[in-house]
């Protein structure tokens, strides 16, 4: 049996596109569209115009673009920090749920900044093939786990596969891809620490993952070698970044199972974790007559939603801090029926009334033992009239199980792109719709940054 860093460059760059099922042809589509509006939504992000002043401090002027910035290009490793970051500094990206992993923030961010730098036309079927085991990648890493998240798996699992896309995009040899592979190894970083705390150091992981994709891939396209066991050697990735793993779920599943298939939707722009409570507490909203009639709201849920989002609402406390918080979601969602972008500004997360029923909530954890599972959730609302209503749900919105619609899609695409470009993108909107719509025989994706950056082609 030959090496599992063998396997998965083998797969990684010897797929077709014929082989992609057309669900997984569908998936690609679709959440690329979302990846490039919640990156769009994230030019509005307060922290990014500091996060854009500190990259561009890193490289000149280049041929890459950043979202929501018509203007100059830009290096490609710096297009690929910002974008990131972008994509999933509001905790609106799609998640790829039994891995605990947002797959397309970091391999996105990566795979546009080189479509951009790339010497000639990178065509739709190439974009969809980077994405496609890029993702296999970073996804199967994360379902081989068997232990609770315990570094920044997203970041983490994500640079292994920008690492890979890359990889397939410029044509890699064998060797080359294992060097870069290698590098995705020594460059990977990322702690949970900044979850614990609720800080914006988690999308700047992610962006920091997407910058070291493309340095991996330059020194790997120049020929400097990298370590070559990087996913199972005595301190590789699976003996460094998690606790307890199976790494032939990862081998046995490249092309066998598309990962990007499994991948879910976010509806609200917070952390998954804060997802099922939301909806349930919007299911049960309309049979409370007013916010004040509410005495107490329990969810019961898996373990690690109670550790991803069990926190309690702070006076002060950050939007980073309120994305991962479910007492404030919670308590958005019941006071004003629904959790959306504006409801993460800074002023909107002091709100002192919605602190008055935040602090009403909490998270409970069931008796559940799979580290990685997010439902089942039941959610207990007892009222001061002694009356308890409760809701329940097995599988989150937007998941595989239970997945928007092509209009809902597109209604969250608008919305993203709204409030990213602030002010009218309708004819953007379109253009871009259209693009991804014929993704499958779109002749140079290049165009797709153009438009997400805000300008029009010339031509």
């Amino acid at each position: 049996m030959i090496p599992l860093v063998d396997a998965v460059i083998e797969h990684g760059l010897g797929a077709r596109y014929g082989d992609l099922p057309q669900p997984a042809r569908s998936a690609v589509q679709t959440f690329l569209l979302d990846s490039l509006g919640v990156g769009i939504a994230g030019a509005a992000h307060p922290l990014t115009p500091d996060v854009r002043r500190a990259a561009m401090g890193w490289g000149g002027p280049g041929p890459a673009r950043i979202w929501g910035a018509p203007g100059s290009g830009v290096t490609p490793a710096t297009a690929a920090f910002v974008n990131a970051f972008q994509i999933h500094c509001q905790e609106f990206d799609c998640v790829h749920e039994p891995a605990v992993v947002h797959p397309m923030a970091t391999v996105l961010g990566a795979v546009m900044a080189d479509v951009d730098a790339a010497p000639g036309p990178v065509t739709g079927e190439a974009l969809c093939m980077a994405l496609a085991v890029g993702v296999d990648l970073a996804a199967g890493l994360g379902v081989a786990a068997r232990s609770p998240i315990k570094f920044f798996r997203p970041a983490n699992a994500g640079l292994f596969g920008a690492v890979l896309a890359l990889s397939r995009l410029r044509r890699f040899s064998h060797e080359q891809a294992r060097d870069a592979l290698g590098y995705a190894l020594a460059f990977n970083a990322g702690t949970m620490q900044a979850h614990v705390e609720g800080k914006p150091a988690l999308p700047l992981q992610i962006a920091n993952a997407a910058r070291c994709a493309v340095a991996a891939a330059d020194l790997a396209g120049l020929g400097v070698p990298g370590p070559h066991d990087s996913l199972e050697g005595p301190f590789g990735y699976f003996r460094l970044f998690e606790d307890a793993a199976d790494p032939s779920v990862l081998r046995g599943g490249l092309g066998q199972v598309w990962r990007i298939a499994e991948v879910s939707h976010k509806p609200f722009p917070t952390g998954r974790a804060c997802q099922g409570g939301i909806e349930l507490m919007l299911q049960l909203a309309p049979r409370i007559g007013a916010v004040s009639d509410i005495a107490q709201v329990r969810l019961m849920a898996p373990p690690l939603i109670e550790r991803l989002v069990g926190r309690p609402w702070q006076a002060g406390m950050t939007s980073s801090y309120a994305r991962l918080c479910f007492a404030y979601c919670g308590a958005t969602a019941l006071r004003f029926g629904r959790v959306g972008l504006d409801d993460f500004r800074p002023g909107r997360v002091v709100d002192e009334a919605t602190g008055q029923l935040a602090r009403r909530i909490s998270v409970w954890t069931d008796d559940g033992v799979d580290p990685a599972a997010f439902t089942p959730q039941q959610a207990e609302i007892r009222l001061t009239s002694g009356e308890i209503l409760t809701a329940a749900t097995a599988a989150l919105v937007g998941s595989p199980d239970k997945p928007l619609t092509a209009l809902e899609n597109e209604a969250k695409f608008r919305a993203c792109a709204a409030f990213g470009f602030a002010g009218p993108s309708g004819a953007l909107a379109d253009a871009l719709i259209s693009g991804v719509s014929r993704i499958g025989t779109l002749r140079d994706c290049s165009v797709l940054s153009l438009l997400a950056s805000g300008q029009e082609p010339t031509a």
